[in-house]
């Protein structure tokens, strides 16, 4: 996956944003105000933080070499996945979806329902 179908794929989540508070390096998704995916846009290969089940976080990590605890992120919370080859696009996708899901479910039900 590269930094353009990442950028598309988490859009496409309902009330999905995206802004650069950390600079221009780093691209960040929100839902409802908080992130739920971060992006270095000039790495190689593409990097990307999500947020993730804490025991699934430490799942992953044993099993992908190419997924390591959040970089600069709370690393029980959130992990890095490092877009290598490793790890197929459709996998990817759905811990975008799993990281869209965990911080949606976090927010307030009146916010909640304004995403539908």
């Amino acid at each position: 996956m590269n930094i353009e179908t990442l950028r598309e794929y988490c859009l496409s989540k309902p009330g999905a944003q995206e802004s650069f508070p950390f600079g221009n390096e780093t691209l960040v998704f929100k839902v409802g105000g908080k992130a739920f995916a971060l992006a270095a846009i000039d790495s190689h290969p593409l990097s990307v933080n999500l947020k993730c089940d804490p025991e699934k976080a430490i799942q992953l990590r044993e099993a992908y070499e190419s997924v390591r605890p959040g970089y600069h992120m709370n690393k029980t919370h959130w992990n890095t996945v490092l877009s290598t080859g490793e790890i197929r696009d459709s996998l990817l996708r759905e811990w975008i979806d799993d990281s869209y899901e965990l911080v949606r479910k976090s927010l307030p039900k009146a916010v909640r329902e304004q995403l539908i």
